[in-house]
């Protein structure tokens, strides 16, 4: 079992928060696709015959691509791929993309899960963070896909913003599960450089939200996402009906995944490596059979740190029994003497040989990675 992304590095238009590699020249989608279908072709052996059960288009934004371009990729990866017959194949689109048409033509492709960029149902904040839709069109989005026959759609949502409210985060939780999904990734806004919000702030003409005002935001998020019979499964994401992203899951589980397009990341349990980060640079690459990618082998300290930090994210949390299994009896030792004063602190559960977070350990599950993680 195996997964597969396929990083789409187009936007018509940058978001002010948004750090992800992507380009606003989408004159070259052809030449990407042309690329990408070369590269399919070249990495076929990484994931060594599994069967793909996961594909996910992010991006970017995939739904830039029109039908034509989905149906080639998709084509691409079947004849050089062991598909799954119930694979999941999640569909990262913008809200003002989903109009009646093109979700139909969607729907014909095979797509059969949606992940709307809705992030907020403020006006304010959409404009602030220069999103191409508008509060209205993010509801009829969602109604549109359901209409079209969509029965797993996840939204996006951030939280954490400049001058957001506890009000108008709770108007925007609400207005999200009074909607037709079963998914919901809620993330806390991030200053990365580079982005203009990340200069704006270090000159002072933004102003970040307190961290108090940010753990408020995040408890109303737990409360409102219970109430409304959403499961929290991993720190920033939630399900209804067990209907958890199968694609992501499989990163959080250590299962191998291969990464295409720029910037893509690749791991198979030996190796882990991504390509370039410039579109030009990646179709120069590939065009003339040069390397267009960095790998690096995991070390069995890799390999254990990436199961801790994967694992101690979600539900299941980490297994000492996988732990001793998998990195020996000396390794789960350390593990458990160095998560006690967590346990005792109440930050983290330790039941059936399993450790997981608390309510309170998700506010300093980046101080408990840390701890955990050996250098």
């Amino acid at each position: 079992m195996a997964g597969i992304y396929i990083h789409i590095p187009f936007c018509r238009q940058k978001c002010y928060y948004c750090d992800f590699y992507k380009t606003v020249n989408l004159s070259q989608k052809e030449s990407f696709i042309f690329a990408l279908k070369k590269e399919i072709n070249q990495r076929k052996n990484f994931l060594s015959n599994q069967s793909v059960s996961t594909i996910y288009f992010g991006g970017g934004t995939p739904s830039v691509l029109n039908e034509k371009q989905i149906t080639a990729i998709l084509k691409q990866l079947h004849s050089n791929f062991v598909v799954d017959s119930d694979v999941e194949i999640t569909f990262e689109a913008n809200p003002d993309d989903l109009n009646p048409e093109y979700l139909s033509i969607l729907k014909r492709t095979g797509i059969n899960r949606l992940s709307i960029g809705i992030q907020s149902f403020q006006e304010k904040h959409l404009k602030k963070m220069n999103r191409r839709h508008n509060a209205e069109q993010a509801v009829i989005s969602v109604e549109d896909a359901v209409n079209k026959g969509f029965r797993n759609i996840s939204v996006d949502l951030i939280y954490g913003l400049p001058g957001l409210t506890n009000i108008q985060w709770q108007k925007s939780l609400r207005k999200c599960f009074d909607l037709p999904v079963d998914h919901l990734s809620a993330y806390h806004l991030t200053y990365h450089e580079g982005t203009p919000f990340y200069t704006w702030l270090k000159k002072g003409s933004l102003k970040e939200l307190k961290e108090s005002e940010s753990v408020d935001q995040f408890n109303v998020l737990l409360e409102m996402a219970e109430d409304a019979g959403f499961e929290q499964y991993e720190i920033s994401n939630f399900a209804k009906n067990e209907k958890y992203s199968r694609h992501n899951s499989s990163y959080w589980n250590g299962i191998s995944y291969l990464g295409l397009g720029p910037s893509a990341h690749s791991f198979n349990g030996i190796i882990r490596s991504w390509n370039v980060a410039n579109l030009e640079s990646y179709l120069k690459a590939i065009e003339n059979d040069l390397v267009y990618q960095e790998e690096e082998k995991l070390s069995e300290t890799d390999k254990y740190n990436e199961y801790i930090i994967t694992r101690i994210r979600t539900k299941w949390g980490i297994s000492v029994n996988e732990v001793e299994k998998l990195f020996g009896p000396e390794r789960a030792k350390t593990l458990k003497q160095n998560i006690q004063k967590y346990i005792d602190s109440g930050k983290v559960i330790y039941q059936k040989e399993n450790l997981k977070l608390s309510h309170d350990g998700l506010f300093v599950s980046d101080e408990i990675m840390a701890n955990l993680i050996i250098i």
